[in-house]
């Protein structure tokens, strides 16, 4: 019976496939392979997915990459985001180490834990400098939605939003909002946001909260926050970026970002109510 209700509160158990494992903190349930990139391939609350499920490349699930994109321009780097990571389990967290980059000369550390008192999946992405030279370096968290409606919002000024006019950003009750359009261009825009974002869609409501960013941590041309948007009905990716942080060699940074996943009784726009249901989670 004990063992049952671990499991129930805090799952750390392979699926039907080894390949894959899952999460899950009351009836939310995270699912992640190994196997690919240690990707989060599900986010759902009773079963009702959140996150893009998406076939092509590049469109679904959540990843992780080193920050700024310059340093590898494209595509992402395989030993971060497509090869096969290292499995263990310690103390009731599943950690998932990636293979060296022989081109940045730095390694990917994912733990993930269960937080039962904030109902929240908890990530902690560590980057491990493996070389013997100094490295510059931030961590960044992509998270692909597919472009179905909804909302996503943030606290941000509306003006320091870049760049100007390229999607309709509006502001109110404390935050700015997108409501999801299409267009036959890719687009993307940064933002100096306030430590969280969240996007509401179909009667879920998704929050990350990490580390609130001063204007000079970024990396260069990044941002805390940033949304792209793929062109046409495609996908979504919501990202944060945490500190560009100098790495002696053998030293890491660690970043954490805490997931949430609520059922929403309201419609998918801008509103009081909203930003009244994430407020207890924002610390």
């Amino acid at each position: 019976m004990k063992k049952q209700l671990f499991l129930l509160l805090a799952l750390l158990t392979p699926l039907a496939s080894m390949a894959q494992q899952q999460l899950t903190v009351g009836d939310v349930t995270m699912t992640i392979n190994p196997e690919k990139g240690a990707r989060i391939l599900s986010f759902q609350y009773k079963g009702q997915e959140m996150i893009s499920q998406l076939k092509a490349p590049e469109s679904f699930g959540s990843t992780f990459w080193t920050s700024p994109q310059k340093e590898w321009n494209w595509p992402p780097v395989k030993e971060f985001d497509k090869m096969p990571y290292q499995v263990e389990e310690r103390d009731g967290s599943l950690i998932l180490t990636s293979e060296v980059s022989p081109r940045l000369k730095c390694r990917v550390r994912k733990e993930f834990t269960t937080d039962k008192k904030d109902n929240a999946i908890v990530i902690t992405y560590s980057i491990i400098n493996e070389g013997d030279e100094e490295r510059q370096v931030a961590p960044w968290e992509i998270t692909r939605v597919e472009n179905k409606g909804g909302v996503i919002f943030f606290d941000a000024p509306l003006d320091g939003i870049t760049p100007a006019d390229l999607m309709p950003f509006t502001a109110a009750n404390g935050a700015v909002w997108y409501q999801p359009d299409e267009v036959a261009q890719n687009r993307k825009i940064n933002a100096d946001g306030k430590g969280w974002y969240a996007y509401c869609n179909d009667g879920l409501l998704l929050l990350k909260t990490f580390d609130d960013l001063q204007p000079s941590q970024p990396a260069p041309g990044e941002a805390e926050i940033q949304v792209y948007v793929n062109r046409g009905k495609t996908f979504i990716e919501l990202e944060c970026q945490g500190a560009y942080t100098t790495l002696k060699p053998h030293e890491q940074l660690s970043w954490t970002v805490r997931w949430h996943l609520l059922p929403f009784k309201g419609n998918a726009e801008p509103s009081a109510k909203l930003m009244k249901t994430i407020k207890k989670y924002l610390h």
